[in-house]
Parts: structure tokens; C-alpha cells; sequence
């Protein structure tokens, strides 16, 4: 259950701690002082969008933190050990917002992306808005309804994964029934690439080989004349060459090295380095064998290097990457070809993952046709509480299997007829907007005894009610708040009355800034707030004694 919330200079509250408790807890307060504030910065700790309008004027960032008991949410406590984010017993959802719109999240003091944020925030809190019972009208609205009360997920997650598999199998079939037409002209256009590749018949690194040979031929004249040069400096000159030299200088050396043993190293290196360059002047003489200044060949190689780059340039490619472009145009023309003789292996698997998905469906269409006559007769008890005796209710579920979908076969309608002798009509032709708020209200009471959400808000969820009919549903929300941590923010005095603990929200200005304050009421306050919600500005003894009453 949320424990502890603390918020810092978020929209027009500067600084705002509070401790809760379990049951229910109302939250009243005049119009305009901000009674939503605090759920809109618990919104935020759940990953709701930032706004950096929501950063108190003159603040250069907000921050809101929530702090959580999971002792009773093992759910939560798998999903933080899961995640490496446990603490104790305990979770903190923490928030930043700046000026500039970026925002910060946390968990137990570890940055997270707001995906996790949100994951965690649904286990934790279930927020009621007053705009739900408009949002029930729509048809997805009430399939999810249904859905999270009959809380049969591993149907629909089956579904889902059947689903999935159907649309993959369709897409695979897609890609290879493109219409004749395409396919014929793509092939013969493989046909002709391939088959001038093929004459080419470029091998694997060819090009490079071939590129480094050309470099090579035609600088050939260069080669020979400085490879004949260099030979004549080593060794084949009528002057004196390095070679007659360095065997001087070697004579000399031994002979002085007679008188100091230390140039003995010297004469060593000078050996060594004769050696070297006799082995230089034989690699030069082998290579200077070696080539050939055969103008034919030059010329063939030539004719295939240009040939190579003109293919290159017409398929679009780099020279050196015509080759994998060569076998990349083979294995699609293979492809292409065996597509045929594959056409009627997948038809036949996706027949086969289409019977899986309606076998799925037809599953989760009996589990929501079970549960939908378990929650209709639940609403139509609750809405007779709330003052409409002869009002009944039916949950339609109609399976249709010539469209599918993620969520199965289903289209789901809520109809209502609230007078008797008049037929069942859906939901949003029938219901006034006291009477949609009634049937509302009803669902998600119940829809909220059957999800183990640990809190519940409910903001303004009352709207169009009163009298009688609002102290059934405060009486509704405290039986709520026994086995679940309830807010409500009302400006009913008698759903006020029935909870356990009640907030004050106020708003206030001081040193010409406005502030909203919010506190917990003594019993005492308790009186003169209700007091305030039944006669307004002019409290009364009656008024007083009233609000005694619907304490008690």
C-alpha cells in the first residue's frame, strides 16, 4: 500500500509530505484548490508524461516520491527481485521534472527508463478517473473491462502469441504470391544479370589480385631500369660497388682489431651486413628474371580490369564487391525459383496456425461469455443499490471469426434498459449521465474487488450522484477499503463521511504566491468539513448535527 508520499514545488504546491494509512481515505476540499494535485504527482511516480509546466513558477525543477509497503503485493516483490531492484520490505518510485521537460525516474534510488517505471506503477496503484465513465461507452473500453475481470491473461496471452504467428505465416505468404506480373519480370532480370556475371566469371578477390598486377606491368620499365641500377651499385659496376667497398673496410677492420679486441664487434656487424647485401643482390637478381614485359598479357589484363569496373558501375557497386554481388543475385534467382514449390507448403502452415488461433479465441470467447454473466448480474445487484430498482443490465459477447485481431474474435457491448417493458439498447443510447455514472461507479467497484491492485484511487468517480444514492456509494467504497487501500476525492458529504481518514486540501497565498496545502483532519475538523460540503459557506447547528450523523 502507498505509505508515505512527498512532493517538492510541483504546480502550485511548494512543499508537501504525507503519511497514509489503510482503508478508505477521502480528500475534499473548495473548487479550485488543487484536491487532484496529489494524485497527479502519484501519477508521475506510476510513469505518467512530464510536463514542464508542471514545475512550480519560479523553480527550475519539481520532484515527487512515493513510498510503498509490499507485504502484502508479492506480485511487486517478484517484479523488483526480477529486476535487481529490491529493498526490504519497501519500494520508492521517485520522479524529477525540469524546466527545460526532461525528467528523471528511479527505483529504490536506481535510474530506470519510465517503461520500467510504469511496469512497477500497475502493480502498485489502480487510478479511476471521472472521465471513465465516458471511456466505458467505447467498445475496446468495455472488452477491457470485462477482460481485467474475468483476470484470465494466459488466454489472451495465448491468443496474442496465436495471433502473431498467423500474421508472420501471412506476410511470409505475402512476400511470395506477388502478383505474376512482378514476379516474371523480376526473374527475367535476374536471369540477365546472372548470366552476364556468369560469363565474366569474376572469382573471389580477383579484382584486387588483378588491380595489383596491372599496378604493377605498367610500371614495369621503372622496375627493370632501377632494379638494374641498384645491382650495378651492389656489385656489377666497373667502379667501386658497395660490395668491394664494404669487403675494404672489412680487411681493414680485421687487421687493426689485432691491436684492440674491441673492434672485433665490429668486424662482426660489417660481416653480417656483407651477407645482407648479397642476399639483397640475389632477391634483386631473381626478380629481375622474373619479369616479364609481355605487352599481350598487359593488355588482356587491362581489358579485364576495365571490363570489371564498367560491371561494377552498372550494378551499382564497388568493384572489389562484385563478386558477393554475384552470388547475392544467384541466391535470389534460386530463391525466386523455389518460391513456387514453397507457395503451397505455407498455404497449408498458415491454414494450420489459423486453426490454432480460432481454437485459441474460441477459448477466451467461453471464459468472457462465463465471466460476462458473472459480472452482469454483480452490476445489475450494484446498480439497484444505487437507486435504480428497475434498471437490468447485459453484457453481449459475439464471436465472429471473418476478422482477428490481438485481443480474439470478440466484440463485447454493455446494454441497459432503466425502465421496464423497454428493450435492452447498448449502453450510449440509453444511460443519462447520472445514470452512466451509477453503472460506472458500479463496474469498477467490482472490477476493482476482483484485480489485487494493493490501491485504488478514485477522483471525482461520483460526479452526477447524490442523496441517497451517494451514501451507497460511499458505503460501497469504505466495504472497498477493508481489504484495500481506497482514496477518494469527492465533494460528497456523504461519501466524504464514510472514510476511515480524511484529507483537507486548501489553497492559500502567501507573500503574493499561491500554495496548495493539504492536511488530515481530527475528528472535530471532520465535522465542520462536512459540515461545509452540505451548507456551504453558512455552517449551522443543523448542518453540524447533520455532518454528526453521517459521521457515525
Amino acid at each position: 500500500m502507498l505509505s508515505q508520499i512527498s512532493i517538492h514545488n510541483f504546480a502550485i504546491v511548494r512543499f508537501l509530505e504525507l503519511d497514509f494509512s489503510a482503508g478508505m481515505t477521502s480528500i475534499t476540499g473548495e473548487t479550485g484548490a488543487g484536491k487532484s494535485i496529489a494524485i497527479d504527482a502519484l501519477g508521475l511516480c506510476l510513469g505518467n508524461r512530464a510536463d514542464a509546466a508542471s514545475v512550480r513558477p519560479g523553480c527550475d525543477k519539481a520532484e515527487v516520491s512515493a513510498r510503498f509497503s509490499l507485504s502484502d503485493v508479492p506480485a511487486a516483490q517478484r517484479w523488483l527481485e526480477d529486476n535487481d531492484l529490491e529493498l526490504d520490505n519497501e519500494c520508492i518510485l521517485r520522479r524529477i521534472i525540469t524546466t527545460e521537460g526532461r525528467s528523471r525516474a528511479y527505483i529504490n534510488g536506481n535510474p530506470v527508463p519510465l517503461a520500467q517505471l510504469k511496469s512497477l506503477g500497475q502493480l502498485l496503484v489502480g487510478i479511476h478517473g471521472q472521465h471513465a465513465h465516458h471511456a466505458m461507452l467505447k467498445s475496446e473500453q468495455q472488452l477491457a473491462l470485462l477482460d481485467s475481470y474475468a483476470n484470465h491473461k494466459f488466454l489472451q496471452d495465448a491468443v496474442l502469441h496465436a495471433y502473431q504467428q498467423v500474421r508472420q505465416g501471412e506476410a511470409e505468404l505475402k512476400r511470395l504470391t506477388l502478383s505474376s506480373n512482378e514476379r516474371l519480370a523480376r526473374r527475367q532480370l535476374l536471369q540477365y544479370q546472372v548470366q552476364e556475371l556468369d560469363e565474366f566469371n569474376l572469382q573471389a578477390d580477383e579484382f584486387q589480385q588483378i588491380e595489383s598486377e596491372h599496378k604493377r606491368l605498367a610500371n614495369g620499365s621503372a622496375l627493370l631500369e632501377n632494379c638494374q641500377h641498384s645491382l650495378q651499385l651492389i656489385q656489377d659496376s666497373d667502379d667501386a660497388t658497395i660490395e668491394h667497398l664494404l669487403n675494404k673496410v672489412i680487411h681493414l677492420t680485421e687487421e687493426i682489431s689485432e691491436f684492440d679486441p674491441v673492434l672485433l664487434n665490429v668486424s662482426t656487424m660489417l660481416n653480417e651486413a656483407l651477407i645482407t647485401i648479397q642476399e639483397s643482390a640475389n632477391e634483386l637478381n631473381h626478380f629481375q628474371s622474373k619479369l616479364e614485359l609481355d605487352p599481350v598479357y598487359f593488355s588482356e589484363l587491362e581489358a579485364r580490369l576495365t571490363q570489371c569496373m564498367q560491371l561494377a558501375r552498372k550494378h551499382l557497386v564497388m568493384p572489389e564487391q562484385l563478386f558477393a554481388h554475384h552470388q547475392t543475385l544467384s541466391a535470389e534467382l534460386g530463391n525466386i525459383d523455389s518460391d513456387d514449390l514453397m507457395l503451397s507448403e505455407l498455404e497449408n502452415e498458415l491454414a494450420n496456425k489459423r486453426a490454432v488461433y480460432l481454437q485459441q479465441a474460441q477459448k477466451l470467447n467461453q471464459s468472457r461469455c462465463r465471466y460476462a454473466k458473472e459480472l452482469e448480474k454483480l452490476v445489475c445487484q450494484s446498480i439497484r443499490e444505487l437507486n435504480m430498482p428497475k434498471a437490468k443490465f447485459e453484457i453481449a459477447v459475439s464471436f465472429t471469426d471473418q476478422t482477428i485481431s490481438a485481443l480474439g474474435c470478440d466484440s463485447v457491448e454493455f446494454q441497459v434498459t432503466t425502465n421496464p417493458g423497454q428493450p435492452l439498447q447498448p449502453l450510449a443510447k440509453v444511460a443519462s449521465g447520472g445514470e452512466l455514472s451509477r453503472i460506472g461507479l458500479g463496474i469498477q467497484v467490482i472490477t476493482a474487488k476482483k484485480v489485487a491492485t494493493p490501491t485504488l484511487i478514485f477522483d471525482e468517480v461520483d460526479v452526477g450522484i447524490s442523496g441517497s444514492t451517494a451514501a451507497v456509494v460511499g458505503r460501497m467504497l469504505r466495504q472497498l477499503g477493508q481489504s484495500t487501500q481506497v482514496f477518494c476525492v469527492t465533494h460528497l458529504p456523504q461519501v466524504a463521511g464514510n472514510g476511515h481518514q480524511h484529507m483537507f486540501v486548501d489553497k492559500t497565498n502567501k507573500g503574493g504566491q499561491t500554495e496548495t496545502v493539504m492536511r488530515p483532519l481530527n475528528p472535530q475538523q471532520r465535522i465542520t468539513e462536512l459540515a461545509r460540503l452540505l451548507g456551504g459557506d453558512t455552517i449551522t447547528e443543523n448542518t453540524l448535527a447533520n455532518a454528526k450523523e453521517l459521521l457515525q
